[in-house]
């Protein structure tokens, strides 16, 4: 698959060949969606929790005789029916995360990356002078990209390229061996290195 390389000024480099097998592959569709709703699941703490009657304090004398008063019969005022009662089937502390084995998890990220392809916009290099914010949103605005949601993936971080970025509400910042299937989708926009490329293909191809 040919794409075009371009420099942090929007200049076409050169043309490159990205490997077909890692970003040109039948994207599946399932194993894609089960990867987000895993990525997402894992992402949640599980740590609600609501009491029961037997945690609630009080409610330790019965309210009323038994009979004889009219009144339905009750044990506790800390009944799930009362005001201040226990909860009856709310929420308990649990773990969200799911399973998938190795090969539907590189099949995911194969198809994320395939459907994201067409979104690429591969850079020769991606360096700041300065950790300035206007630096990068200067770059991005040249690339036509600052108004969008964007992943930026570099081969490695640096210090610069950090703080340039971590102001900037419409940007991810990762390193290539970072990359995952929910940040994938969910940005409109991939800007990605030509030596992240290069090592996504290596782990992948």
């Amino acid at each position: 698959m040919k794409q075009k390389l371009l420099n942090i000024k929007g200049e076409e480099v050169k043309d490159i060949k990205i490997n077909k097998e890692v970003f040109g592959i039948e994207p599946n569709n399932k194993v894609l969606h089960d990867a987000i709703i895993l990525t997402r699941a894992s992402l949640r703490q599980g740590t609600h929790k609501t009491k029961v009657r037997s945690e609630v304090s009080g409610g330790g004398r019965k309210p009323w005789r038994q009979k004889g008063t009219g009144r339905a019969r009750q044990g506790s005022i800390r009944a799930v029916q009362w005001v201040g009662g226990g909860i009856a089937f709310g929420p308990q502390p649990r773990d969200y995360s799911k399973k998938m084995n190795r090969k539907e998890r590189r099949l995911a990220l194969k198809s994320a990356l395939a459907v994201k392809a067409s979104d690429f916009i591969i850079l020769d290099e991606l360096k700041v002078a300065t950790p300035k914010t206007k630096e990068m949103l200067a770059i991005l605005t040249t690339l036509k990209v600052n108004n969008v949601k964007t992943l930026i993936v570099v081969n490695e971080l640096d210090e610069n390229i950090i703080l340039a970025t971590r102001n900037l509400d419409n940007v991810t910042l990762l390193e290539a061996n970072e990359i995952n299937v929910l940040d994938l989708i969910a940005n409109e926009k991939v800007v990605i290195t030509e030596e992240a490329i290069k090592k996504i293909e290596e782990v992948l191809a």
